[in-house]
Order: structure tokens, then sequence, then C-alpha cells
């Protein structure tokens, strides 16, 4: 018999729980698992007689086994089935494993850069009491991480600065700053950006925003398209479709030295996108529609890029294509202040990755199981 398409013999646990709960099985005569609750269950059953699963599987098979959780719960029933199965999950970085799976961002960092509390004096430690510490270190991160991707709770709109826009009609009038403002009217006249017209509805444009945050899950765009006062209903200037790109500048932002004339400032080349969106289909209307990622996004480095792809409405006047949007909102959480990212390596394009800047000193106030 073969569990997970390993070799499983049930005589090693010969028992009425495992004959009458393992029944569903696949034309290759494979045991499939119902669930991981069961499975957890299941292993407590077993040691309470005197054998331990993992142990029997042995490091390799064992990590393969742990490979098929989809859920960072099931990791923290795992834990608590005793206290080897917490050092196994700890010492083989399973839940950074989890996490990258879940959340592919974490990936693009190189490593996690401890803050030490002022004062503290380093132990002189082995080297295996020293990397023990760091395992579980670096298990209640990605395991904090991991919290983020199973609820949305307590996301706030969080856009900081506007970088800018990829042209502008009548600047300041029509800005990117325009976007900031949820209302579509102020001191009586209309506020919006507008894009300049194209003969060519198929020309993109583009609204460049900075988050408050330098780490955080963003977990919705928000977008209202603008309708002209002077026009009738028909007359909403949105886009075909809209594109998200998430990540962070090559070079270093001052929000003092922003031009929002200067349109190379949003240019693809001067940014790492850590995450691009599927497009999304835009209403012609003149509401605040949403636009849900797929999953919870770690936006790295606080840049967030709004693509508006294809242009509806032409206008009478002057027979040109335009886009113009009246509100945008982002909306996510940040990890500050137990988490943030140092991109002290990555100045100017060179160096390793993005560090993952832990502060130890916060734990106490964010801790998330395990």
């Amino acid at each position: 018999m073969l569990f997970w398409g390993i070799p499983f013999h049930t005589s090693v646990f010969n028992n009425s729980l495992l004959n009458t709960s393992f029944q569903e099985k696949n034309n290759n005569n494979q045991v499939l698992l119902s669930s991981f609750p069961f499975f957890f269950s299941f292993c407590k059953f077993a040691m309470e007689n005197g054998s331990d699963l993992l142990e029997w599987l042995g490091r390799d098979t064992s990590i393969r086994v742990f490979s098929y959780l989809e859920h960072p719960a099931d990791l923290v029933r795992a834990i608590a089935v005793s206290r080897s199965w917490r050092q196994f999950v700890i010492a083989n970085g399973l839940s950074k494993s989890l996490c990258t799976k879940l959340c592919p961002e974490v990936s693009y960092f190189s490593g996690i850069k401890e803050i030490t509390p002022p004062g503290m004096v380093q132990l002189d430690e082995s080297n295996s009491t020293t990397e023990w510490r760091n395992h579980e270190r670096d298990h209640k991160i990605y395991t904090y991480i991991n919290s983020f991707l199973v609820s949305t709770e307590g996301a706030t709109s969080c856009i900081s600065h506007c970088i800018g826009a990829s042209s502008t009609d009548h600047f300041p009038q029509e800005s990117i700053e325009n976007t900031l403002e949820p209302r579509e009217e102020v001191d009586w006249n209309q506020s919006h950006w507008s894009s300049v017209g194209e003969v060519d509805p198929a020309v993109p444009e583009s609204l460049m925003y900075l988050l408050n945050y330098d780490l955080a899950f963003v977990d919705e765009i928000m977008i209202r398209p603008s309708q002209e006062f002077f026009l009738n209903d028909d007359y909403i200037y949105s886009s075909k479709f809209v594109r998200f790109k998430l990540g962070h500048s090559k070079l270093p932002i001052t929000t003092a030295i922003f031009n929002l004339q200067q349109s190379h400032q949003i240019a693809d080349e001067n940014y790492v996108w850590t995450y691009i969106s599927p497009q999304y289909p835009m209403e012609q209307e003149n509401v605040l529609q949403s636009f849900k990622l797929p999953r919870p996004v770690l936006c790295i480095g606080a840049v967030v890029k709004v693509e508006l792809l294809g242009r509806v409405v032409k206008h009478d006047f002057d027979d040109l294509f335009y886009i113009c949007i009246c509100h945008v909102q982002v909306r996510g959480r940040t990890l500050l202040p137990l988490l943030a990212a140092d991109f002290s390596e990555t100045v100017h394009g060179h160096g390793g990755g993005v560090l993952l800047k832990y502060n130890p000193m916060v734990w106490g106030r964010t801790r998330i199981g395990g």
C-alpha cells in the first residue's frame, strides 16, 4: 500500500482507526488523506501506542509529506502534536517553506537582519546553540508572516505620496495628487487626474504611488473613474482594463524630490517588481470599484504602480481618447514594528537581495503561535 505515494505498511499501525478512516483510493491503490486534521490526530494516536511516524518515515520522506501542507493552520497543528514534531518543523524550516509556497514574494529576501537591543551583550554560545536559536527566530518570523495570509482583518488605506503619472493633461489642475481626494468635487471644481489625449485608444497610462510602509500586505486596490460634469452619463473616462505592479525602486526614494511632471520617474527600468497582477476589467461607472488581488500580496518596497490599459471615451472637443481617474485607494496591512525591509544592499541596483529586518524587542506585542 502507498501512503501519499510513500510505501506504507498498515501492520506498523494496526488499528481500527486506520482501517475506517483512510477509505479514499485512487486507481494506483494509493491511499489519500482526506484532511490534515485527521492526519495529526492519527499521529497522536500512533505515539500513544509507542510509535513516532516521523521517526519511522525518516527526515527526507517526512519533509515530503509536509510539503503537501496548504494552510498555515496545518503547520500549527503539526507543532502541537509533540515536542519532537515541533523541533522537526523548526529545524527543517518548514514554516519558511510553506510561506514561500503561499507567498512567493518572500523569496526576494536574501537574509534576516536582527536588530540588537542597545546595551545587549552578545552571549558566547556554541555553534549548535546559535544555529538552533536562529532556527527558532526564523520560525517565529515566517509564522508571523503566514498569519497575514489567512485574514485581511485590519486593512486600511495606506498611500503616503504620489510618485508620478505617465502623462497629465493640465498640470497642476489635473494632477495625480487629486486621486488622493475621495471627493469628486473640491471648492466647486472637479477633482481628478486626466491623461493627455491620444488618437490611438490602445495607448496605456500609469499612476504610481508610495505606501506608508516599506513592508505591507496589499489585499485590495480601489479605483473610481471620473465623469465630466458637463457631459451626459455615458461619458465616464475609465480604462478598459487595469493591472497592478508592486515592488521597490532601484534608487533611493526621497519624497522631497518627486516631480509629478516628469513621467520618466515611473519607468519600469527604475524599479524591481516583486509582483505583477492579472488584468482586471474596469466598469464604465462613476463608482469606487474594488479590485481584490487573488491573495494577500507582500509589497516589498512600498511602491505600487496602477496600469490603465485601453481607452474607452473619445472627447467631442478634440476627437481624442482620454482616461480620467477621480480616486485611488490601496488597502493593506503593515508588518511593522516587528518586521521591515532593509535595502542597504540594493542601493543603485548593486549588491544582494533585500534583507528582512527583525526587531525582537517587540515580539511579545505581536506574537502569533508557534
